[in-house]
């Protein structure tokens, strides 16, 4: 069942619409960036991840078993007879192939997840930067407002302060460590 892309769009909210296209753009030119070699790769990881393919090899090992053991038990020589050292190879050079293949694709699969994870962090500091402008705003309106009763929110003028990222990053590494530190020191004990 297709959808019609442009119909959902025009459900969505604007700024939602906004993000949906980013995030496409973002897998859309991942996909550009990759070369006619990883595009293979690709498409022959996606084949052999099916199920239908585990059902395809085991088909084949007992074809060829079956084969070799009725040509034997013909009176001809079996290409390859027990204990079927050629299948094992075979099935050891595909078993080597497929994990290359899967590497190969985990690889750019985490270039694509490495660059998702830089866009949340970097609409987490965006969203961080909006939120405290908004509580500044809403203090400086309390302050403005002879309705309301002026008073000292420690809390939402620490709120109203910007982060740091490297601060935080500093900060995050630093506790790390002590915890580190502190489960190697006790282990040792």
């Amino acid at each position: 069942m297709e959808t019609n892309t442009a119909s959902d769009e025009q459900t969505l909210l604007p700024h939602i619409a906004d993000t949906v296209r980013a995030v496409a753009q973002l897998h859309a030119d991942h996909h550009l960036r990759s070369t006619t070699v990883e595009k293979i790769v690709d498409r022959w990881t996606a084949t052999l991840g099916n199920p239908g393919f585990l059902g395809w090899v085991a088909c084949a090992v007992l074809f060829w078993i079956m084969a070799n053991l009725v040509l034997r038990g013909a009176g001809y020589s079996a290409i390859d007879p027990p204990p079927f050292a050629l299948l094992g190879w075979a099935l050891s050079a595909m078993g080597l192939v497929i994990a290359v293949l899967i590497l190969s694709t985990q690889r750019r699969s985490d270039q694509l997840s490495e660059l998702r994870e830089q866009m949340t962090l970097e609409l987490a500091s965006l969203t961080e930067r909006k939120v405290a402008k908004i509580i500044e705003l809403i203090e400086e309106q309390r302050r403005d407002s002879p309705e309301l009763r002026n008073r000292d929110d420690h809390e939402a003028r620490e709120m109203t302060e910007r982060t740091d990222a490297k601060v935080i990053l500093g900060a995050i590494k630093t506790s790390h460590d002590e915890i580190i530190s502190n489960a190697d020191s006790t282990s040792t004990s």
